[in-house]
């Protein structure tokens, strides 16, 4: 694999995702040195960017902030360094749950109600807009990190104080109990779509990566031509952010089929719970051939 050159996984950082991190990088240092790529470990949390320098391209496992907003795609750009995964704007964009509805919202896809809350916000007025149950969330977090469930009436005043430790920026967003689901992006295709059943009350953090009784329904159940179509609005979602390359999106459905889209992932976990590698599988693409795939659509710009 010597057309690659040398290549530098980034994983760890200092987000709150670290742990996740390590985990996928991992993962995915093994399959590159498996498949005869001259690839490496580094740990921007333990290591100079500077030291980048003399690879040829990156594979950027790095989850959260630092690492998929836009931050590190900007330093490997000022470096001329080719990486993997969205380009400044989509990743900071895709970090940014709040313009990331806005952004869909202005093309007409469709995304649960929302509200930002601050400190002064009428918590009871928000509750009975959007109803119960509702959950609050960090606009910048991902791993379900701050995230709370707010079933009771006048609960959600607690949950905005959880949420504003991660994030200075709070959604309460509408409870849509249909059915979680996710779509993977391959380049310019759109994967099998993935439904979560957790068995916890929602697919919180520990849903994702430590438990084992979680299901992952793929096929997922829906009409071929539903999922088709899904598949297709899935991917207008990631091009309207500007993304490329790879990742998920995420849609929640309500009890009468409307889909929902909730937020994007710039850069999947990658780890033995992780969905894109799942999806991958049911597509026929082993977690070895993904991840080449991946590293080939590394560029600048």
């Amino acid at each position: 694999m010597a057309e690659f050159g040398k290549v530098a996984v980034l994983l760890g950082g200092v987000s709150a995702e670290r742990e996740v991190s390590l985990k996928s990088g991992a993962g995915v240092l093994a399959a590159l040195q498996r498949q005869g790529v001259d690839a490496q470990a580094f740990d921007p949390a333990e290591r100079s960017l500077g030291e980048l320098a003399g690879f040829d391209r990156v594979f950027v496992m790095l989850h959260g902030r630092g690492g998929e907003d836009g931050t590190i795609q900007g330093a490997l750009e000022l470096m001329g360094i080719p990486y993997t995964g969205s380009g400044v704007m989509a990743s900071a964009v895709g970090m940014d749950k709040w313009r990331t509805k806005l952004l869909w919202q202005a093309v007409g896809l469709p995304v649960p109600d929302f509200v930002m809350l601050d400190a002064s916000s009428d918590f009871a007025a928000v509750e009975r807009r959007l109803g119960l149950p509702l959950f609050v969330k960090p606009a910048s977090e991902g791993s379900s990190i701050g995230v709370s469930k707010v079933r009771e009436p006048g609960a959600l005043a607690a949950a905005f104080g959880e949420a504003v430790t991660h994030d200075r920026l709070v959604i309460a967003e509408q409870g849509i109990l249909g059915g979680e689901y996710t779509v993977a992006i391959l380049g310019d295709e759109a994967l099998p779509i993935i439904r979560i059943v957790p068995a916890t009350d929602f697919y919180d953090y520990e849903a994702k990566y430590l438990r084992d009784d979680t299901k992952y329904l793929c096929p997922c159940g829906l009409p071929e031509a539903r999922e088709a179509e899904l598949r297709a609005q899935a991917l207008e979602a990631f091009r309207a952010l500007g993304c490329r390359g790879w990742g998920r999106v995420d849609f929640l459905m309500d009890e009468a089929g409307k889909a929902y889209f909730l937020e994007v992932n710039t850069s999947p976990g990658m780890t033995d719970h992780s969905l894109v590698p799942m999806a991958a599988r049911v597509a026929g693409i082993s977690y070895d051939a993904l991840v080449l795939r991946v590293l080939e659509h590394a560029t600048l710009g």
